[in-house]
């Protein structure tokens, strides 16, 4: 890309530095025309990866800061790239920013550095979302997870599958050009195991997606019960906070309230709902209606009863509701009593002492992700599960016509399928609407 690009590289507002990032074909002219070192260096022959302190131009103002170069192609675009490193003022930064402008660098669009790393073969495309994971990440396991992927975990595996389908479509050729040589019979035979196995490695990627999604998006936990219980007080336990009004009236929680907890790095969207029971109150009825929708979409429920009494037939409507999901039985309110024995809980808690909540946290864990383990690469893009179930329905179809004892070359479409929809993951398949779609993600500077 002959084109200069210019943005500020660091979050709006007030801070202790500010970077103003330039990429292109020529980044150190404009930085000759804008920045006097201290010392009689000269911009021109700057050493790459060292920092030079000096004076940088804003137009109407200079500022005392630094200076680096990177030289490509060993550098973030691939490219030359300058970086300002100034006091972080706004003002200060915009003015820098807008003086590379007059001196020629145009402003860099939502992630056109990482588009340029893509495109000079700096990073595969898995490799760019995880970048937008790691910034974007709410969890210390969203950010573990989109440095994995950031990197080429993922790409590395995809790859090695098309590397296995293009040697298969490489056989296929020659049958397919040579069938004097009476082998097509022969190789279609020997192709259902190969596809198996790459179809079985398929399985295994998507497989984690399960996982991945709820890392990226949280565990949504619905916490549930009759009118009272203390699912309010319960919540605002677990997130440390009162988040939640309280009150000793039935269905004070009128709508759902939620608050986002991390348990060993892993995050959970918690919802208190309104305590389900018939109503003639048309606002609660509303809260209960909503509370019901919240339920039914939960990955985990917990179910809280108390001491007050037994269980009833609004507490079965609720176990009902919740029956096919993984399920924690809460009791709570246990300061007020010490008999544990008449319960079936999975725990027992005060709201207002804290006993029992990390056991509860624990739970939480346990139903939302299984036991605890070391950190794998899990699948966290739905984009990058869509591509692995095509790629593998392409593969049944394969192993299909193989069976089938159709012509090698109508296999061979099926198998170049295959390798087309993972070509989308790596980015070698991956049409301008995908490009723009991913790369609109980021932020303006990365």
């Amino acid at each position: 890309m002959e084109r200069n690009i210019a943005a500020i590289a660091t979050p709006p507002g007030k801070g202790g530095v500010a970077i103003i990032r330039i990429s292109g074909k020529n980044p150190l002219e404009i930085a000759a025309k804008m920045f006097t070192p201290v010392g009689k260096t000269k911009v021109e022959n700057f050493e790459p990866y060292r920092m030079y302190p000096g004076q940088i131009d804003g137009g109407g103002f200079s500022d005392y800061g630094l200076c680096v170069y990177f030289r490509a192609p060993a550098s973030y675009t691939g490219e030359d790239i300058v970086e300002f490193q100034c006091h972080g003022g706004e003002s200060v930064a915009r003015g820098i920013l807008k003086q590379t402008f007059r001196l020629g660098a145009s402003p860099a669009g939502r992630g056109e550095f990482t588009k340029r790393a893509f495109l000079n073969g700096k990073l595969s495309l898995a490799a760019t979302e995880g970048v937008a994971d790691m910034i974007n990440g709410e969890s210390e396991a969203e950010v573990k997870a989109g440095y994995l992927l950031y990197s080429e975990k993922l790409t590395n595996k995809v790859r090695d599958l098309q590397s296995q389908l293009k040697t298969m479509l490489a056989g296929i050729d020659v049958s397919v050009d040579y069938p004097e040589e009476d082998i097509e019979e022969e190789h279609v035979e020997e192709l259902i195991p190969q596809l198996q196995k790459l179809s079985g490695a398929i399985s295994a990627l998507t497989a984690s997606y399960a996982v991945g999604k709820k890392i990226k998006s949280g565990v949504t936990v619905a916490i549930c019960g009759k009118p009272n219980t203390g699912k309010s007080s319960l919540l605002n336990r677990l997130l440390g906070y009162d988040k939640a009004i309280v009150s000793n009236i039935a269905g004070t929680t009128r709508d759902a309230v939620e608050g986002t907890l991390e348990i060993d790095g892993r995050k959970f969207n918690l919802y208190d709902t309104a305590g389900v029971r018939e109503s003639g109150d048309m606002i609660e009825s509303i809260g209960i209606e909503r509370a019901q929708s919240i339920i039914r979409a939960a990955d985990v429920a917990v179910f809280v009863a108390d001491y007050s009494g037994v269980s009833d037939e609004e507490d079965a409507r609720v176990l009902e509701m919740i029956a096919d999901k993984p399920l924690i039985k809460v009791f709570n309110k246990i300061d007020l009593t010490r008999d544990e024995t008449e319960t079936d809980a999975d725990v027992h808690t005060s709201a207002i002492t804290g006993e029992g909540i990390e056991k509860l946290k624990a739970l939480l864990y346990e139903k939302g992700f299984g036991a605890r383990g070391e950190d794998a690469a899990f699948l966290i893009e739905e984009r990058h599960f869509e591509a692995l179930k095509r790629a593998q329905d392409s593969l049944q179809k394969a192993i299909g016509a193989c069976r089938a004892a159709q012509p090698l070359d109508l296999i061979g479409i099926d198998v170049k399928e295959a390798w087309d929809a993972l070509g989308e993951i790596t980015g070698e398949t991956a049409t301008e609407a995908i490009l723009e779609e991913i790369f609109s993600k980021f932020c303006v500077g990365k």
